[in-house]
């Protein structure tokens, strides 16, 4: 229905569609991009080139795999021109109940975490990205990145064997 709005014109309900897959977006764009301003400047990017093709939407086809889409593609013409990537620092959300103890292995263990993932190759962090922390389903996934389903099957696996690889050799 907010897709319908928008395509008839209502920004209110353009901007509502942003509310709700900007966080997601941003995400998947700092992943890709490993740095918060690139990673900012994609999401921008992909909402501003969403308005721009609404009329070219489906109706009845997901707005998030559509915005997803276009957003991954963003990233991949950033990185492409300038065929270099930078270490961005993802900022820790801590939890509050835990111990110091526990905070500090937890915030060491997602640290470990993140530095593995970023390590990955680009399209096997796309996947765990998308698979693991947006928890978006495998034909979501291969919609998005315009490869089939066995590729996103295997780029998942080969990626979590790689971090397993990482986060036990000490």
């Amino acid at each position: 229905m907010l897709v319908a709005a928008a395509i008839a014109g209502r920004a209110d309900a353009f901007g509502t569609l942003v509310e709700r897959y900007e966080r997601a977006v941003y995400h998947l764009c700092l992943r890709t991009m490993r740095d918060p301003e690139e990673a900012k400047d994609c999401t921008q990017e992909a909402f501003f080139k969403a308005f721009r093709s609404l009329a070219t939407f489906k109706i009845g086809a997901r707005f998030s795999t559509w915005i997803f889409s276009i957003a991954y593609h963003a990233c991949c013409d950033r990185l492409g021109s300038r065929k270099r990537y930078s270490d961005g620092e993802i900022p820790d959300a801590a939890d509050p109940a835990p111990g110091p103890a526990q905070l500090a292995e937890r915030n060491d263990e997602a640290s470990a975490l993140r530095t593995a993932i970023d390590g990955l190759p680009e399209k096997y962090r796309t996947v765990i990205t998308l698979y693991h922390l947006q928890g978006r389903r495998y034909e979501e996934i291969a919609a998005v990145l315009d490869v089939p389903m066995g590729t996103v099957k295997t780029h998942l696996f080969r990626a979590k064997e790689l971090l397993r690889k990482a986060l036990t050799t000490p």
